[in-house]
């Protein structure tokens, strides 16, 4: 019955007049999917070539060029406006609002021109009255430009969006897995309402066959209101494990974006803009659509796993890259290689002879080397660039130290401590040529977790 209501209220729309910005997005290619399962014919853009089929028709256009755009939209009656700029380098995230500004004003000329007759457009959850953060300011904007024209357009603000291929669920995701004690700055403690990427494509599809949402903005949010560190619980919780937050005020957002760049798959470029707007409270104030669009809201639990069962049965593909080494080789190279390292830095010990090595300030150093062993090997294996990162450090330093402590061989003074015996001074040799495969791999694996790691894909 829900599928026959679905396809007779289809029939109202000329065939492939329904047009899906971003269509191989995150959001677009779920709305297009979903569109087509309830008996509409879509028509998808992308600056991308891509097959059609027998309900979905793909052109490609960039936004940017406004007579690509143009023939695209030519027949199009309603369009589903879901671009952003965020990703990419990080001069071009330094540009994005000009961008989404660019973006904005072609798109609604091109709809203008070519007839179209009604905009529905996914924005961000923002409070008017607050100093809005870049991303969210242009969040704003964007809806503003589009409602500027003569074209009734329907906004729904979301906050986060729990979805298995979203960037907010990515960090999220792997700041849990990976950490079991997560240094937070203050916005840990703003309020979000999360909702899932179903409900959320299941608003925007029930909006076509409701006229009185036209012209109108909408907050949408799931069932459950919540700080991003019980955000964070919450999916711990899921996967049965323990996490430790704690709250360091002086962490601002870009350190934080950083420190996701290091932990987490998701770019720095990416990262900062989505957490400049977590400094904020992003709930629901008015949930007037629930009245017009009443369906039943995915809880925060719910939607995380939906998203991790179809990130396990659906992960991301990636385009193969050819290699001289391959990850894998690297990855048990580097964590060989630390250990190794271990054992030798332990003969201070027990081969050399020298009283300096047990000096307070050589222990204290000491301790403080293995402990980073310890700790680059633990984020290692969870394949972070921070574990690479520090390992990098840490072998740099090491190489300098050794080669110091043998700097008598060519120039007959010591710098470290007094002259190490010959015993030592091989050893020196030996680890020198481990902690050179250290350095190699961890500069390989630095720069390659991503590839192989892309929003959430295992190796």
């Amino acid at each position: 019955m829900k599928q026959l209501i679905s396809e007779s209220k289809a029939s109202h729309y000329k065939p492939f007049s329904i047009l899906v910005t971003g269509a191989t997005g995150f959001i677009g290619s779920k709305l297009i999917s979903s569109l087509v399962s309830s008996g509409y014919t879509v028509k998808g853009l992308s600056r991308k070539e891509l097959p059609n089929n027998e309900n979905t028709k793909y052109v490609k256009a960039d936004v940017f060029n406004f007579d690509e755009l143009k023939n695209a939209m030519s027949g199009i009656d309603t369009a589903f406006y879901l671009l952003h700029s965020m990703e990419g380098h990080k001069e071009d995230w330094q540009k994005f609002a000009a961008r989404e500004r660019i973006q904005a004003q072609n798109f609604l000329r091109a709809a203008t021109e070519t007839g179209v007759k009604r905009i529905i457009y996914l924005g961000g959850l923002v409070n008017d009255s607050l100093d809005l953060s870049p991303h969210m300011r242009s969040r704003k904007e964007v809806g503003e430009i589009l409602a500027s024209g003569s074209i009734p357009v329907t906004e729904f603000r979301a906050s986060i969006i729990i979805g298995a291929k979203g960037g907010s669920y990515t960090m999220l995701r792997y700041l849990v897995e990976r950490l079991s004690v997560m240094v937070c700055p203050s916005w840990v403690m703003s309020l979000t309402q999360p909702i899932a990427i179903d409900d959320v494509i299941e608003y925007l599809i029930k909006s076509l066959s409701k006229p009185e949402t036209m012209g109108k903005i909408f907050e949408i949010g799931g069932p459950d209101k919540m700080t991003y560190g019980e955000l964070m619980r919450v999916y711990s919780a899921y996967l049965n494990k323990n996490l430790f937050v704690i709250q360091i005020p002086f962490l601002t957002t870009r350190l934080s974006s950083y420190w996701v760049d290091l932990v987490t798959p998701v770019q720095a470029s990416l990262a900062r803009p989505l957490i400049d707007s977590l400094v904020h409270n992003a709930v629901i104030t008015d949930n007037s659509i629930t009245k017009i669009i009443p369906i039943r809201l995915k809880s925060v639990r719910e939607a995380i796993d939906t998203a991790t069962k179809e990130m396990k049965s659906n992960p991301p593909q990636m385009q193969q890259r050819e290699e001289k080494t391959g990850f894998k080789i690297n990855q048990k190279l580097i964590q060989v290689s630390l250990f190794t390292l271990a054992v030798i830095g332990s003969s201070y010990y027990w081969l050399d002879d020298r009283p300096d090595v047990y000096e307070p300030l050589w222990l204290i150093c000491s301790t403080i080397w293995y402990l980073a062993i310890g700790f680059s090997i633990i984020l290692i294996h969870n394949k972070t660039r921070l574990g690479y990162l520090i390992a990098g450090i840490l072998s740099w330093i090491t190489l300098a130290f050794w080669l110091f402590d043998n700097y008598y061989v060519l120039f007959e003074t010591s710098l470290i401590a007094n002259t190490p015996n010959e015993l030592m001074t091989i050893r020196n040799f030996v680890g020198m040529f481990v902690v050179t495969l250290t350095v190699v791999a961890s500069h390989n694996l630095f720069h390659k977790v991503i590839d192989y790691q892309y929003k959430g894909k295992p190796i």
